[in-house]
């Protein structure tokens, strides 16, 4: 498995969108009061984190730029595209439940919302998704934090931890907490005022 610099991931804040539990993918949907709230949470939780001088990254897209700015409480960041949330094809913009009526096959327990946006039409699909991950994780040349998206986030955690592609469907996909990845282990930073991140 292969070492990479120790990495805190930052999921953007909830959004409108995963309140109706739309699929997002790379379209926008702004930040709601408690997206906001998740930000702040996550300022709380990085000043420390900011004092070791680590390099900042950010997805391009609006929910994660305000979060990065809100979280990283001013500090500079670097956008980079290849952050940007998995590419959900023609499904962009859909209920998900929506899809799961129209496509049985994708209604059932163990069909994470990975799979579903991996398997849309037009979609990016699983093998450019971890392509484009892992070009950015080899370009790291030292301790890093990442202002990101929950579904590309599980895909970076289980590339890091050497997990296959159902086992990355099932891990944990908080908004307000701050995921450390070291070693091949992962460990996750929780406000005390919340148990929102388990």
């Amino acid at each position: 498995m292969t070492e990479f610099p120790k990495i805190w991931f930052l999921r953007h804040g909830q959004t409108h969108w995963n309140v109706e539990k739309r699929i997002q993918g790379q379209l926008c949907s702004g930040l709601t009061e408690q997206g906001l709230a998740d930000a702040r949470a996550q300022a709380g939780l990085m000043g420390p984190v900011l004092a070791q001088g680590p390099l900042c990254y950010a997805s391009p897209l609006e929910r994660a730029q305000k979060t990065a700015k809100i979280a990283l409480g001013g500090a500079e960041f670097i956008t980079d595209i290849r952050l940007a949330e998995a590419h959900a094809g023609k499904w962009q913009g859909r209920l998900h439940a929506d899809v799961r009526r129209d496509h049985p096959e994708l209604d059932r327990p163990e069909v994470s919302a990975l799979d579903i946006f991996l398997a849309a039409p037009g979609g990016e699909g699983y093998e450019r998704l971890t392509a484009r991950i892992n070009g950015f994780l080899h370009s790291l040349t030292g301790p890093s934090v990442i202002v990101s998206h929950g579904l590309l986030g599980q895909v970076l955690r289980g590339i890091i931890r050497g997990l296959d592609l159902a086992q990355m469907g099932h891990l944990s996909n908080d908004q307000g907490c701050v995921y450390v990845l070291e070693n091949g282990t992962e460990r996750v930073l929780k406000p005390s005022f919340t148990e929102s991140c388990e």
